[in-house]
């Protein structure tokens, strides 16, 4: 073995080329910049290692933390450098200092032992760099470094290499693997070919897997309970579960025992298929074959339990583990979790998470994720935004599913400026927005009515690298015919072709809908027509989006007649065929035939939802007929269908038509204690009813509209005062049900909504008071009106008030604001109040479309426009390419 040459040698071996080193040695680190530290990093530790007790050195304990793999590689690419020094301080390190290592740490230490002739060392650490991937770019890479730079592997690198691929699912790769190592004559082992067996039997692919079984045969090994368990693994991922029960049976004759495994995997290839009988066989049987169940064996049969909705049992699987002392794993609690979520009991969820985050077991986004989904999918926001600052505490990293089931959360709830704002935290994140997040983003945008939001992300997604899909203009074409710009819906679809997108079903049936709305019913015939003559074969929707056009052209018999013609397009009536049929039969009140319908909807195995049953109390109110429309409430309730607020503001209004008030709050008490909100139109229609009543007994005439439920009447809004909102107060009061937040917030939005801003101050002040804090819904609905008004005082207070609260303004309130105070010439207060919104984790992008050109651009305020831009810049906000060319094109003129 050769020595290492003592320090003093070295430096007088060269003295010019040493000499720069020797200044180094005496030289105090600590009088070293940042800057020259990274610079040298390398010299410096290189100048440690020369010293015979290099590990005392005390300047490891600053060096080391800034070390990378390519310092390393810099570092181990010094000639003078011994390579069993470069080893030894390659697993110091490691132990003394925790420094990780990677696949491109172990590359340069590989390289220096075996260009010096260290080949044993050289395997153990070429192994031990295999072990290391975490991934299956890295996997690839290892697999690269090893088989392109003429390494002589043996079977043991070979049987590494093997397994890191089939961990990473890298069945190409592992193949041609194999063969390489036949080629290169090395003999493979039992090793070998139970990796093989194993990995193609992961992913079903049992032919190939039997290939190998009969190549380990041909090379004279005798097969373990690793190679049949392997087996029955594959043969159950294809659920052929009576060879895999053959193989389970043979195993014993064959001189091997079975295992846990062998059982576990049995076991759920029949929860798979739904046998859970056959599967608890098994698992009882365990015992008497000497196995005993562990961790995967019960979370396979807690998952097919909550799986088939079976809570108790699963519950009771879960609870015999732990008290059999078999600690449960992530993956066991992220299952209860997950089923927990889908039903709807978000405190247990959160329960199960607590009792992992409290044994340590928590390391995977999986649980937190399902959680967010379960809060998102509630529009439980808060919590959700919870979950997610609790990974952050526990070092758990969201990924892209996180944010997107976020991003959909908000977008379901219009809360379009904090969906958007979920971006910057993906870029922050270093995480890229995916198909999902683009598509899940102009959906709400769409639906927000935001359209040139959505056409600026659309480009944006292209620029990215991502090809709009159909559900991409699906979302445009659907939103345009809401807004009833048909003309310009079916200019996208048109566009189509040009995009490489085939018009689905879905399009079609976007744009007849606009059609239909837009009571253009030629039009959506001869496109009804065309999307046949294509080939585009209509689904139900489709149909009910022609029977409530044919409705609307009081072409009620073709719209029965239709229904026939749904069957030979193998499309079946649904809920809202049969809805759309009783409902018009009821504007007749023919009853009698609207019940001959419900009883033809439910023998046909369609049952009638909230919606159906509404058409009926619908048109017993219209008559009067409370009583029957009571019954069918209790109906309804008896059902399991849960009512919801529209139901209930049909039967507010009844009652307030036949005077009795008391009886309408008393459905408002029913709606608080069943959990459904009271809607904007819940509490207008007792406003009208109050205001009728009020005015009636001062002898003024006064025309409501009493028995219209269907619109919200601006006029109630607009004559509407204080005294009348505190007659609504006292009455809710005197029934049980006391004012609470959401009172308010439906009164001061329909207040706002008419520009009725002294009583919805009123309103917020008198909230305040009683010891209520406002939303954020209020903040906004007050700050947009007072924006839209000019009203730049209230509004700047209404900020400071919103920051106290932590509640985000809307974007498009800040556009109004900022816009005002430049043209009031207060430019020193728009860039402050510009300032402070960039610090509110808005998406810049969007910042820029709105605020810059939708704002100032547009109001020809260009030189403020670029004084914004400016701040920007300072601030460091990140845009993307895209928009900065848009803003500079904008800006320059051009």
């Amino acid at each position: 073995m050769r020595k290492s040459k003592p320090l003093f040698t070295l430096l007088h071996h060269n003295q010019n080329q040493n000499q720069n080193l020797f200044h180094l040695l005496l030289k105090p680190f600590s009088s070293l910049s940042p800057n020259s530290l990274q610079q040298d990093l390398p010299s410096q530790i290189f100048t440690i290692l020369l010293q015979p007790q290099w590990r005392k050195n005390p300047s490891f304990n600053t060096l080391i933390p800034s070390l990378t793999p390519t310092h390393l590689s810099s570092l181990f690419n010094n000639p003078n450098l011994h390579p069993l020094t470069a080893l030894n301080f390659f697993k110091w390190i490691h132990y003394q200092h925790g420094f990780i290592h990677t696949v491109h740490s172990y590359q340069p230490l590989l390289f220096i032992l075996v260009r010096n002739g260290f080949l044993r060392a050289a395997e153990n650490v070429r192994n031990s760099m295999i072990k290391s991937c975490v991934s299956s770019h890295e996997a690839r890479f290892v697999l690269n470094l090893l088989t392109h730079h003429e390494f002589s592997l043996s079977v043991t690198s070979y049987n590494r290499l093997f397994m890191v691929l089939s961990r990473f699912g890298l069945i190409d790769e592992l193949n041609c693997l194999f063969k390489d190592m036949l080629n290169d004559g090395v003999e493979p082992n039992l090793i070998s070919f139970n990796t093989m067996v194993n990995a193609h039997c992961k992913i079903g692919n049992v032919v190939v897997a039997k290939a190998y079984f009969c190549g380990l045969m041909k090379f004279g090994f005798c097969c373990d309970s690793f190679t049949y368990t392997s087996l029955i693994l594959g043969y159950c991922k294809i659920h052929e579960l009576g060879d895999a029960y053959k193989v389970f049976e043979i195993m014993p004759q064959e001189g091997c025992l079975r295992n846990e495994v062998s059982y576990t995997n049995l076991i759920h290839g029949f929860c798979e298929v739904g046998k859970i009988d056959e599967a608890l066989e098994l698992f009882f049987q365990m015992k008497e074959d000497g196995c005993f169940p562990d961790v995967p064996t019960y979370t396979v049969l807690v998952a097919a339990f909550c799986e088939v909705g079976k809570e108790t049992e699963a519950l009771k699987f879960f609870e015999e583990m732990v008290e059999n002392g078999i600690e449960p794993n992530v993956y066991t609690y992220t299952v209860l979790i997950d089923y927990f979520c889908k039903v709807g009991k978000m405190d247990e969820g959160m329960e199960m998470l607590s009792t992992m985050l409290e044994k340590g077991l928590v390391s995977s986004v999986v649980p937190f994720n399902a959680l967010i989904d379960g809060y998102c999918k509630r529009g439980m926001m808060e919590d959700a935004i919870c979950v997610l600052d609790s990974m952050k505490l526990n070092k758990v990293c969201p990924n892209s599913r996180t944010y997107n089931e976020l991003i959909c959360g908000f977008c379901r709830k219009k809360s379009m400026d904090r969906a958007m704002a979920l971006l910057n935290k993906m870029y922050e994140n270093k995480l890229s927005p995916n198909l999902v997040t683009y598509n899940t983003l102009i959906h709400g945008l769409c639906k927000a009515r935001v359209v040139d939001s959505a056409w600026r992300l659309h480009h944006l997604m292209i620029k990215d690298g991502f090809v709009p899909d159909q559900r991409t203009f699906c979302a445009f074409i659907d939103c345009l015919c809401k807004m009833g710009k048909v003309e310009q819906a079916h200019q996208v679809f048109e566009s189509l072709k040009e995009k490489h997108a085939e018009a689905n079903e879905f399009l079609y049936t976007a744009l007849i809908d606009g059609y239909c709305k837009a009571e253009k019913f030629s039009d959506a015939h001869l496109l009804f027509k065309r999307m046949l003559f294509e080939g585009c074969f209509p689904n139900s929707i489709t149909f009910n989006v022609l029977l409530d056009g044919l409705r609307k052209e009081g072409k009620v018999e073709d719209a029965m007649s239709l229904v026939d013609v749904m069957g030979k397009f193998d499309a079946k009536p649904t809920v809202h065929t049969y809805t759309i049929l009783i409902e018009e039969i009821l504007r007749e009140s023919d009853f009698d035939r609207a019940n001959m319908f419900l009883d033809q909807m439910i023998s046909s195995g369609c049952q009638p939802n909230v919606v159906t049953y509404t058409a009926f109390i619908k048109a017993y109110c219209r008559q009067g007929r409370l009583l029957e429309a009571e019954e069918m409430v209790v109906k309804i309730k008896e059902e399991g269908i849960l009512l919801d607020s529209f139901i209930y503001d049909v039967l507010v209004n009844a009652y307030g038509c036949i005077g009795q008030l008391d009886s309408a709050f008393g459905v408002l008490i029913r709606m608080f204690d069943t959990g459904c909100e009271p809607s904007r139109q819940t509490y207008s229609i007792l406003l009208k009813h109050l205001i009728f009543e009020k005015y009636n007994k001062e002898g003024m005439g006064l025309d409501l509209n009493s028995t219209n439920i269907s619109v919200d009447n601006a006029n109630i809004w607009k004559i509407a005062d204080f005294e009348i909102i505190t007659m609504l107060f006292e009455k809710m009061v005197e029934q049980g049900c006391v004012p609470n937040v959401n009172t308010y917030s439906k009164l001061i939005k329909g207040l706002c909504k008419v520009e009725h801003l002294s009583l919805a101050f009123r309103l917020f002040n008198h909230m305040k008071e009683s010891g209520i804090s406002p939303s954020e819904n209020i903040h906004n609905s007050l700050l947009s009106s007072c924006c839209k008004l000019g009203m730049h005082e209230e509004a700047l207070r209404l900020l400071d008030s919103m920051m106290e609260y932590n509640h985000l303004a809307h974007l498009e309130s800040y556009k109004l604001l900022v816009c005002g105070l430049f043209e009031q010439g207060n430019q020193e207060k728009a860039e402050e109040i510009f300032r402070s919104l960039l610090s509110c984790g808005y998406n810049y992008d969007e910042v820029v479309w709105k605020v810059l050109l939708d704002g100032l651009v547009r109001k020809g305020y260009v030189d403020e426009c670029s004084q914004l831009r400016d701040i920007m810049e300072k601030t460091g906000c990140r845009l993307h390419s895209d928009t900065h060319t848009m803003l500079s094109q904008e800006l320059n003129g051009t």
